[in-house]
């Protein structure tokens, strides 16, 4: 049996299937706001990416992938990319939070938790994307 039909079948199940997709649409709504903020220029984003040191190109840099991974999110054929694409950003977020901010990361964990795991059930969906 090919890879992408056993992966195809485990997620499959039509609750699991509902759960991802109720997870998919609560993060995209969180990272759309997260991005947008970042990307308006709101003042404790601006401060946060101060503090960070790296200037503020990474901000929009973050709030623009944080966007697009949102969207990414909301399409059927996109949402494990998006879901991998918003957990990269979230280990910076977490490597940030622990190195430099020297802040609790507990947001972030929990948030890479569950873009984690749409990400790898929504693998097939990647394998598919990069022609595998």
């Amino acid at each position: 049996m090919p890879v992408t039909t056993s992966i195809n079948s485990i997620s499959r199940s039509k609750p699991v299937h509902l759960l991802l997709w109720v997870f998919q649409l609560v993060l995209a709504a969180i990272f759309l706001v997260l991005g947008a903020e970042k990307m308006a220029g709101a003042p404790p984003m601006v401060a946060v990416f101060s503090k960070v040191g790296l200037g503020q190109l990474l901000r929009y840099l973050t709030g623009g992938l944080e966007m697009m991974g949102a969207i990414g999110l909301l399409v059927p054929k996109l949402a494990g990319a998006g879901a991998a694409v918003l957990s990269l950003v979230l280990v910076g977020a977490i490597i940030a939070d622990l190195t430099v901010m020297r802040d609790v990361v507990v947001q972030p964990v929990i948030l890479l938790l569950f873009t984690g795991i749409i990400a790898w059930m929504r693998r097939a969906e990647v394998l598919e994307l990069l022609g595998y």
